[in-house]
């Protein structure tokens, strides 16, 4: 898998398998278990759930929305959707799996139907930066991948697939490199994968997931192979940043 997947229909069988195992484990969870916190502050595993339920619906609209012939209707701003979040955040079990797989279902078939130049389109992302729609695809099995990890159920790092590792760490270290954070160096060793960030700075290696884990922000930076102590290395900035290249802001000119 790459920046730019050259075959949508492989990205989209990223997404399916990692949307799968998200309802795998969604339907293991009792009404009980959904009210215990997520690793995520303040955050139940209800609220993840929801919130991911929510991203994906919002994936739909800005697919709708590169569809030549398309008109979707008014989109939820920030507020609206965390409020929606909180609403169904107290779904059962049963009802947030539901909403889950529907959301999951309707993703699939609006991208399955996308005409070849619709994924060329630029979209707006909420927080106000645009991308190719293709970029959504990418998006959405992020956002799967990560808060599957979220939900605190034993599904660790380790689970994430190789193809969404890889894509995750050259999306990742692109922007770090272009934003001169002080990593001279990144080695995923499992994937016989390097990268060069910076002239100077801290050096790590690990297995990819391990390398992606800290990035990210889920796992400390123990597990790495560093040439300075964990506790000196650098914090990495709040995740996920805008992809590089940047495409512009919503408010761009067309």
């Amino acid at each position: 898998m790459s920046r730019h997947p050259a075959d949508a229909d492989d990205a989209i069988g990223h997404v399916l398998g990692s949307g799968a195992r998200l309802l795998r484990t969604a339907a293991r969870l009792s009404d009980q278990a959904l009210r215990a916190p997520s690793t995520l502050p303040g955050w139940t595993r209800g609220h993840v759930l929801a919130h991911v339920a929510h991203a994906v619906d919002a994936y739909v609209w800005l697919m709708e929305l590169a569809h030549p012939g398309r008109e979707p209707g008014p989109r939820p701003d920030a507020a609206a959707l965390a409020a929606a979040v909180e609403r169904d955040a107290l779904l059962s079990a049963d009802g947030i799996a539901t909403r889950l797989r529907h959301d999951l279902d309707r993703f699939t078939a609006r991208a399955r139907a996308m005409p070849a130049p619709a994924w060329e389109r630029l979209v707006p992302a909420l927080a106000g930066w645009r991308h190719p729609a293709w970029y959504v695809l990418l998006r959405c099995l992020r956002e799967l991948e990560t808060h599957h990890l979220d939900l605190d159920t034993g599904h660790g790092t380790e689970h994430w697939p190789d193809a969404y590792v890889a894509w995750a760490l050259d999306d990742t270290l692109a922007t770090l490199r272009a934003h001169s954070f002080p990593l001279a160096s990144v080695e995923a060793v499992d994937l016989g994968r390097a990268w060069s960030l910076a002239p100077e700075g801290a050096s790590v290696a690990g297995s990819g997931h391990q390398v992606l884990g800290w990035l990210t922000g889920r796992t400390p930076a123990d597990a790495l192979t560093a040439d300075r102590p964990a506790c000196l290395l650098p914090r990495p900035p709040a995740w996920p940043q805008p992809p590089l290249p940047g495409w512009g802001q919503a408010s761009d000119e067309r």
